[in-house]
């Protein structure tokens, strides 16, 4: 049999499936399992980091299609995270998170500007608002992972 005889035979090869990565980065345990989990069952791979250091150490090792980070955090605050992001790759998506109460109304969309975010979400925040700040900095329709790769389709048998 010659090589490639699947191919002869009618059977079809289809792309891998990938799945939206979106690193989430939060000082807080709660938060980051809480949103961790919200982000899973809605269909995204999540990778956690605990600090700003951790976060973008980890973003130097693996692509990411999406960061939320904290802004208030030890170690490198969410500034800093989204400087250094920036430097590594320019136009990667960022959402900020900030603490309610901290920044409000048109304040937060300037300092979301100045940082360099994408997208601004205030503590606490609703799974909607999440999927809606989601969809705007992925380009997304209602919050939905979008596909990296066309999903497998079965070819002629």
């Amino acid at each position: 049999m010659l090589a490639g005889g699947a191919a002869r035979r009618g059977r079809r090869t289809t792309p891998k499936f990938t799945m939206t990565r979106i690193l989430l980065i939060d000082d807080e345990e709660q938060i980051r399992s809480t949103i961790g989990a919200l982000l899973r069952a809605s269909g995204y791979e999540v990778s956690t980091a605990s600090d700003g250091k951790a976060g973008v150490s980890l973003f130097e090792r693996e692509p990411f299609d999406l960061v939320i980070t904290d802004v208030l955090m030890p170690v490198m605050g969410g500034a800093g995270v989204i400087a250094a992001l920036r430097r590594l790759r320019p136009g990667q998506k960022i959402i900020a998170s900030y603490g309610g109460g901290q920044v409000s109304g048109a304040d937060s969309v300037a300092t979301a500007q100045s940082l360099g975010a994408d997208q601004l979400l205030v503590k606490p925040f609703t799974l909607a608002e999440l999927q809606a700040a989601i969809a705007a900095a992925l380009g997304t329709p209602g919050g939905k992972p979008p596909a990296h790769d066309a999903p497998p389709t079965p070819g002629p048998q």
